[in-house]
Parts: C-alpha cells; sequence; structure tokens
C-alpha cells in the first residue's frame, strides 16, 4: 500500500519563521509576512499537486480564514488536489453540512475530504454562541456524524438525540464519492466517536511509543464496533540535504521565537481543555531545552503554535526513515507542513518523496500511464 502525503494551507499566514496561533490562541504577527490570499494559497496548492500530495488541510478557527470559503475558491485554481476541510460541527446543522459536502464533491470533481474538529476551547466556542461543555459537544459530534453519514447514504433521517433534531431530513442528491471522514482526540469520549464514526483516525507527532498506544486504543475501540480504520499523523517538517543543514534551520526558526510571545502563547495553551493539546505541552515543558525528544522528533514549534507542536528534522533520508517508523506502527497518511509552506512543500517533494518511492512505499498518485510500447516495424 503506497503511502499517502497531504500538505496544509495556511490560512492564518505564512512567514519564513513560525506563524503560531491556534487553540484558543491568536497567530502571531509573522502570519502578516504573506497574508493568506487566494493568489498565493493556490501556489502552495499547485505546488503540493505537483509534488505529489493527495490533499491539503485547512484549519479551523478565529484565528484563520474560514475553511469552506476558502478550499472552494482555491480549488479552482487547481486540477487535482483534495481539500481536507476542518470544520465544527456545533456551528453549523447536519443537513446542511451534508449538503454543502455534497455540493463541494460535484463542483470540484469529488475533491472533498473532512477534518471533524468538535473543538477543545470553551470560550473559543462561546465567541460562537456554543456554550456545550467538552464531553457535551463530543456527543453532539457522534449525532452530527450519524446523520451525516445516513444523509450521504441517501436515506430518509428522523433523529431526536439529546442536541439535535432532524425530521424527514434527505438530500436531493447525494455526493460521489461519499467524502471520507478525518478526526483526531485524545480523550475517552473522542476515542467512542472514532471508533463509531470516522474513517481515518489523526494524531499528532508524538513520539513512537505514545503514537503506538493511541493506535492500539482506537484499533481495539474500533473492534467492538466492528469497524477498521485507518491512521494518519500530523508533523511539520525541516528536511534538508544534510543533518546540519536541517537542524541549523530549526535553530534559526527557535531563534525568532520571542520570549514575551513564548510567554504568552504557553499560557494561552495551558488553560486549554484538550487533552491532545496538554500531550502536546508535556513534550517540551515550555522550555527550549531538550525540545528533541526523540531522533529527528523536535518539539520547538509547540513554544508558539497551538496544534500540532513538532517537526522532523534531519536530513532527507533522516526524515524518510522516521516516516517509516512511524508506518510500521500502522500509520498510512502523513499530513505535512513546514514554514514557509511553499518552500518546504518543495524541500520535502523533491527531498523525501523519491527516497520513499525508491524503496517501494510510495508513488505519485497523479503520474500519468506509462505510455504503451508500440513495436518497431521498418
Amino acid at each position: 500500500m503506497s503511502l499517502t502525503f497531504h500538505w496544509f494551507l495556511p490560512t492564518n499566514g505564512d512567514s519564513r519563521h513560525v506563524v503560531g496561533g491556534g487553540h484558543g490562541t491568536p497567530a502571531t504577527v509573522s502570519g502578516r509576512d504573506r497574508p493568506p490570499t487566494v493568489t498565493y494559497l493556490s501556489q502552495i496548492a499547485r505546488a503540493a499537486e505537483d509534488l505529489g500530495f493527495v490533499g491539503a488541510l485547512t484549519p479551523t478557527g478565529a484565528w484563520c480564514e474560514d475553511a469552506w470559503l476558502t478550499t472552494a475558491m482555491v480549488s479552482q485554481h487547481t486540477e487535482r488536489l483534495k481539500f481536507l476541510v476542518a470544520f465544527r460541527p456545533g456551528f453549523v446543522s447536519p443537513t446542511l453540512a451534508a449538503q454543502m459536502a455534497s455540493t463541494f464533491q460535484r463542483q470540484t470533481g469529488g475533491r472533498l475530504l473532512l477534518n471533524v474538529v468538535t473543538g477543545g476551547e470553551s470560550h473559543e466556542q462561546r465567541a460562537y454562541g456554543d456554550f456545550l461543555d467538552k464531553d457535551a459537544r463530543y456527543r453532539r459530534t457522534g449525532e452530527f456524524l450519524q446523520i451525516v453519514r445516513d444523509l450521504w447514504d441517501g436515506k430518509t433521517v428522523d433523529l431526536a438525540g439529546e442536541h439535535l433534531q432532524v425530521e424527514d431530513a434527505k438530500l436531493a442528491r447525494v455526493p460521489d464519492p461519499v467524502p471520507e471522514v478525518y478526526f483526531g482526540g485524545s480523550s475517552p469520549i473522542a476515542g467512542e466517536v472514532a471508533a463509531r464514526h470516522v474513517d481515518v483516525y489523526l494524531t499528532w507527532g508524538e513520539p513512537p511509543a505514545q503514537v503506538a498506544e493511541k493506535i492500539a486504543w482506537i484499533r481495539g475501540l474500533a473492534a467492538k464496533e466492528g469497524r477498521t480504520l485507518r491512521f494518519g499523523i500530523r508533523l511539520h517538517v525541516i528536511t534538508r540535504d544534510t543533518s546540519e543543514q536541517a537542524w541549523a534551520e530549526a535553530h534559526r526558526l527557535l531563534d525568532g521565537f520571542d520570549p514575551e510571545t513564548v510567554k504568552s502563547v504557553q499560557a494561552g495553551l495551558a488553560r486549554s481543555e484538550s487533552e491532545g493539546q496538554q500531550r502536546m505541552l508535556a513534550l517540551h515543558g515550555g522550555g527550549r531545552d531538550r525540545l528533541e525528544i526523540h531522533p529527528n522528533l523536535w518539539a520547538g514549534i509547540g513554544l508558539v503554535r497551538g496544534g500540532a507542536g513538532t517537526a522532523l528534522v534531519g536530513s532527507h533520508d533522516e526524515v524518510a526513515e522516521r516516516i517509516k517508523e512511524y508506518h510500521a506502527l500502522g500509520i498510512d497518511e502523513f499530513v505535512l507542513s513546514g514554514y514557509p509552506h511553499l518552500e518546504e512543500a518543495y524541500w520535502f517533494g523533491e527531498g523525501v518523496l523519491p527516497r520513499l518511492a525508491a524503496q517501494g512505499l510510495w508513488q505519485h498518485p497523479f503520474a500519468p500511464e506509462p505510455a504503451a510500447q508500440v513495436p518497431f516495424t521498418s
């Protein structure tokens, strides 16, 4: 099975420095270096498409541009790249969301993937008018996905749940193909939702031993539901021709972290209700020493950025080896990013992907079929 790689659209802005933000913290000023215009994001998307990334993740929240609108516009400047659209179930009715997804599929030729984000920060959710607590939000997500999946299957849905109620709901046109659902979460109730409703479980880039524990946990829950899931991981990458060059770039990024910004971001993230975010914070403890938490796995990004806070750092060969290490645990999909996203897409796409291809672990998803050989006759 060929590994699948996705890239990231920085709808919070891009820079040669790390753009912080997320999980209830605002984007840092570096996000103004390259504003997230449709023109710039389309450059990144086209590069990702050419290099062989299958899709591109877009974030969700008050710190970035709206994912649905942005990807709908960027899709018109690409041909094959899929869009892993992050959205929050509590903000849109399930019937409308199912209809939006169906429309997106038809208008883009089936290029939608859905990343369901329940929302780990109550204060941010309340800004959008959502006053449920965290566990209740996950229960609502389960109801939401049950309704959406039934609608995509062409069913007429009547459901009176704890949080959602629909009556005689039906889509005039179902999506073809049905979008795959991606989802992440580290709390017990998140695991239950994943096991019952999603196609791909995503984890942030923790050390392999911790990732292995998560995979075993979710596999066990899914087996009880009679289901089998795929697994993906969300990481940043800094890959160069030599290890020394890669670590020099990581140290350059670290040197650009303003101490007051680090202090402010860490204080904000410490209040996070997300178990995944707390696991990210525990990897570095807010300090700048001992940031290499596993060979070639660097936790420095998490000092100023919420959510995914670790990066694979090293030579192209070293990064390829770490990818193989995660793959051996059961990870088949890699959602990657790097600063700035345009240039880093090329570093990874031209440096690491050919090495994985040479080992039979990856093939370009959009490569043309080889031309048929016509016998020569004189």
